[in-house]
């Protein structure tokens, strides 16, 4: 079994090198995926700074890839996307925006981004985001847009639409951030998010239909924490309670990734290679590591080895693992026309 496969990573360049970490890797033992940016944090060029730059790398990432690889950005619309206007790019609107105007044109805008994103080779696009507009005052949700409506059945016609449209393209689509974010008072990229006093049960329900229905391919699991679904006080993302809620209330069957795991509400609280180990334990099935909040070339291998010790010392079996490559080997089947969605 290839452990590299349950990581997406984040790198440095806008091109790869013989001397790059991430050549090696892709040629020896791939990971599951990249996830790229635009930028650093500091403001200094990550991935790209143009669309022939952003084409070139993607190209690159393919060849030297040994394995099939997701190709993965944040593109929601409006302030949170990777691809923009200063590069070249078009501009989207947010999901608030397309909310108010209804699944039409949430479907129209969604094509046009769904064919730049292919484009370019991204197939993976994390969005849309079905978190409910509750709390207005939301520092991460609402603040920016990035919620379609605070009704239910509005967030989900206009996410079915929104995945609709990049499937006709050749992209997949990840529904964030599960079990809700909405609601929270908080930003979980800058700590500790509590939501068990401001949650609500409404949260779950732009989830049930799309995963009713086959439209959800991947769901992100949230760093949020609600003690109410997990008297631990884990974070969704590293919680086997929140997981067992997915799986078995709500019948998702397909890829379930974390959010991020160098965003400061696990780094605040938990090591690197705990955070790996908990949320392989919860049954996480791919874990971000954007290398872009934290920078670190070793985070890939040192990722690898905590999953190892983790098998090693009987936590989880062989099996399990086998059935997170299993989904990930499905989604790439769909990729590629070869199973339908």
């Amino acid at each position: 079994m290839n452990l590299a496969q349950l990581f997406l990573v984040g790198f440095d360049g806008c091109s790869l090198d013989d001397s790059h970490w991430l050549t090696a890797a892709l040629q020896q033992n791939p990971p599951g995926g990249v996830i790229l940016f635009d930028r650093n944090v500091d403001g200094t060029t990550k991935n790209f700074s143009s669309s022939a730059e952003l084409k070139a790398l993607t190209a690159q990432l393919r060849e030297l890839a040994a394995a099939p690889l997701l190709i993965a950005v944040d593109q929601e619309g409006g302030k949170v996307r990777r691809l923009k206007e200063r590069d070249g790019f078009p501009g989207f609107p947010t999901a608030e925006e397309l909310g108010k105007c209804g699944p039409e044109r949430c479907a129209t805008s969604a094509a046009a981004m769904a064919e730049l994103l292919a484009e370019h080779g991204i197939n993976l696009n994390l969005a849309p985001v079905a978190d409910l507009r509750l709390n207005p005052d939301s520092p991460i949700i609402a603040r920016y847009g990035r919620s379609f409506s605070d009704d239910p059945a509005c967030a989900a016609a206009c996410c079915q639409a929104f995945i609709e449209a990049h499937r006709r393209h050749g992209v997949a689509c990840c529904l964030k951030h599960f079990p809700g974010h909405g609601s929270a008072k908080g930003d979980t990229h800058l700590g500790f998010v509590d939501i068990t006093e401001d949650w609500q049960e409404i949260e779950l329900e732009p989830y049930r239909p799309l995963i009713r229905s086959g439209l959800a391919d991947v769901v992100m699991s949230a760093h949020v924490v609600h003690r109410g679904l997990d008297p631990e006080g884990l974070p969704a993302s590293l919680s086997p309670a929140v997981t067992a809620l997915l799986r078995q209330r709500l019948g998702f069957g397909g890829l379930l990734i974390t959010d991020d795991l160098q965003m400061k509400a696990i780094t605040a609280q938990y090591g690197y290679k705990e955070a790996v180990r908990r949320a392989v334990l919860a049954g996480a099935d791919v874990l971000i590591v954007g290398n872009n909040l934290s920078r670190s070339p070793e985070a890939l291998a040192e990722g690898v080895s905590a999953v190892q010790e983790v098998l090693d010392q009987g936590l989880i079996t062989a099996e399990r693992i086998r059935t997170s490559l299993a989904r990930i080997t499905a989604l790439h089947d769909k990729l590629k026309g070869e199973r339908t969605w």
